[in-house]
């Protein structure tokens, strides 16, 4: 239990100092356009990246930092990324939205709200065309329930009997709009049961609950081929982005939801020493911002690169 406690804990903190110090540097103007932080929701993207094989495709919205971490991608990638520049893993041409890498099968990094999930659909139908056993697992928040692509998206998958695993991160605003002032039914796990999926309501501020709840979800499907919806209960410590006022929600509410840090929260239960961990994650975080400043931008000439096609090919 410590040892994997220990693993859980070092990807959520690696997730968090990233994060932070990503504010820092767009605060400082070194990172440009948008900026939506997922800090208080690494329980999510480590628990259930643990639970997937590297054949499983993996799919998110654009607050998708600590998945793209937790999947593999190296931390000097996705920070060369965010300073847009040609080290990062889109050539510093997606940014901070837009992270990609074909080769771990994470497709994004997706800024349209609920864009990505018949997309989702999509890569489960063609898992299931090549014979493959692999599960698709599709990242949205709850915002993304009141968009019609995530209930033709549900529909599809039950119908198909199609291996995607739908995880909502219901950090409880929609941008700035509460739950209840959104969804008519609140516990959005129900909503699974309309298309005849399997749901569940989980702890998305527990590690561990995620994993053990993602695990169980993922072997049964890879058993009877089909999707399953998990609800994961999280909260977002910062405002919904760096440009967000913040004004629909009081500063005592998120103090509150601050004593449930998943971090802490795993830290005393597995009564983990840290600090070797804080040095280490500090040394990584270092030379990736150091690698990521020093890095070159793209040149001009290669601007056009995958943009424009050779006269041969037209």
């Amino acid at each position: 239990m410590t040892e994997r406690s220990q693993g859980w804990y070092h990807q959520m903190l690696r997730i968090r100092r990233f994060e932070e110090r990503c504010a820092e540097a767009y605060s400082a103007g070194k990172i440009r356009g948008f900026l939506h932080l997922a800090i208080g929701e690494e329980a999510i993207a480590v628990g259930a990246m643990a639970c997937l094989t590297p054949d499983d495709a993996v799919i998110a919205t654009y607050r998708e930092h600590g998945h793209a971490l937790a999947r593999g991608l190296s931390m000097r990638s996705v920070m060369a990324e965010m300073y847009g520049k040609k080290a990062g893993c889109c050539r510093g041409r997606g940014g901070s939205m837009h992270l990609f890498d074909a080769g771990r099968r994470f497709f994004g990094g997706n800024a349209i709200v609920g864009g990505h999930l018949p997309l989702a659909v999509g890569f489960a139908l063609a898992d299931r065309q090549l014979e493959r056993r692999n599960v698709t697992a599709c990242f949205f928040g709850d915002g993304a329930v009141a968009e019609g692509s995530f209930h033709e998206s549900m529909n599809l998958a039950s119908l198909w009997r199609l291996p995607v695993l739908f995880l909502c991160e219901n950090n409880r605003y929609a941008m700035g709009t509460a739950l209840d002032r959104h969804q008519a039914e609140p516990r959005l796990y129900l909503k699974a049961s309309s298309y005849r999926v399997p749901g569940a309501e989980v702890d998305g501020m527990d590690v561990e609950a995620v994993a053990l709840a993602v695990k169980a979800a993922v072997d049964a499907m890879r058993e009877e081929p089909g999707p399953r919806f998990l609800e994961l209960l999280t909260y977002r410590f910062r405002a919904h982005s760096m440009f967000d006022p913040e004004l629909y929600r009081t500063k005592q509410e998120v103090q509150d939801e601050m004593k449930r840090d998943p971090l802490t929260l795993l830290a005393a239960k597995a009564r983990l020493d840290v600090a070797a961990l804080e040095a280490e994650v500090k040394a990584e975080l270092e030379d990736a911002v150091a690698f990521a400043e020093t890095s070159p931008p793209e040149p001009l000439d290669e601007l056009a690169w995958r943009v424009t096609l050779r006269e041969d090919a037209r």
